[in-house]
């Protein structure tokens, strides 16, 4: 009997596995008052990704992305040094709340972009998608990473 439970709690594990492999990083969906908007998103969450981001790109799809996962909540700052493409940022909380979203940050500023708060998550767009698509501080953003899916 003892061999038998062992043997099925092997396969139900064996099972459960891959369905926690399909855990999909690379979408991620922003809940806005004129709707959900879809991005296809590179996840980023050492100190190496972190400092490197998107530099050196030349162009970015307006649908794409960089989810920066900070793994704790934590003031940060960013620059665009060596970033070609201008950018929009949105400094997320650990529940998946936009605390602020800074528009259009210039290319090549050494300028310090501060979140103004403590945040998990930062989320790079095309600069000026933000403004198109009406997406705002408050909206919620999903994506398996975030605790609660942003709900």
């Amino acid at each position: 009997m003892h061999l038998l439970k062992v043997i099925y709690g092997a396969l139900v594990a064996l099972l459960l596995l891959p369905l926690a492999a399909c855990a999909d990083d690379s979408r991620l969906v922003i809940k806005s008052q004129n709707g959900e908007h879809a991005f296809t998103v590179e996840v980023v969450d050492t100190p190496e990704g972190h400092a490197r981001g998107l530099m050196f790109r030349q162009s970015l799809a307006p649908d794409a992305g960089m989810l920066f996962d900070f793994k704790q909540s934590r003031e940060v700052s960013f620059w665009m040094q060596n970033t070609f493409i201008p950018l929009d940022m949105l400094f997320i909380t650990h529940d998946g709340v936009i605390a602020r979203i800074h528009v259009n940050a210039r290319p090549h500023d050494t300028t310090s972009i501060p979140s103004g708060e403590p945040v998990e998550f930062v989320l790079e767009v095309p600069g000026g998608r933000t403004v198109e698509l009406g997406i705002a501080a408050g909206d919620k953003v999903e994506h398996p990473r975030i605790a609660d899916g942003g709900n």
